[in-house]
């Protein structure tokens, strides 16, 4: 979660038009199969339209009638639930989901709950990473 009070910064942020990477820790329902990854890599159909494609990958499969997985997902639109609907169109629920990038943002030492500051050079990578400053 990233909180500012820069709306110049939250809306490249969140705009599909300046295309900022977001990626996500998607815990699934089942396996997905390779043609299913494949399907969230080429675009998936939406009742908004397709989506754009993203990168997805299998990072841990389940095991047994009741699997879950875990499948990394990037997208760069960032449509209301979209990964969850993504997930949803392709057979496999989402159980739970986290962000765990935002453009070049991504701190693995920050614990749920805990925040920080964010530094001048990371301010200034998110406006470079949306085509600004």
């Amino acid at each position: 979660l990233l909180v500012t009070k820069d709306g110049e910064l939250a809306q490249r942020l969140t705009h599909p038009r300046y295309g900022v990477e977001k990626t996500y820790l998607a815990e699934v329902e089942g396996v997905p199969a390779p043609a299913t990854l494949r399907r969230l890599r080429e675009g998936v159909a939406l009742d908004d339209g397709p989506t754009a494609p993203a990168r997805a990958t299998l990072v841990q499969a389940g095991a047994g009638p009741q699997a879950v997985s875990a499948v990394e997902i990037t997208i760069h639109e960032g449509r209301n639930r979209q990964v969850r609907r993504m997930c949803d169109a392709v057979g496999h629920p989402v159980r739970r989901l986290v962000r765990t990038r935002i453009g070049p943002l991504h701190d693995v030492r920050l614990a749920p709950g805990e925040w920080r500051l964010l530094t001048p050079e990371e301010v200034r990578a998110l406006y470079e990473a949306s085509g600004g400053r």
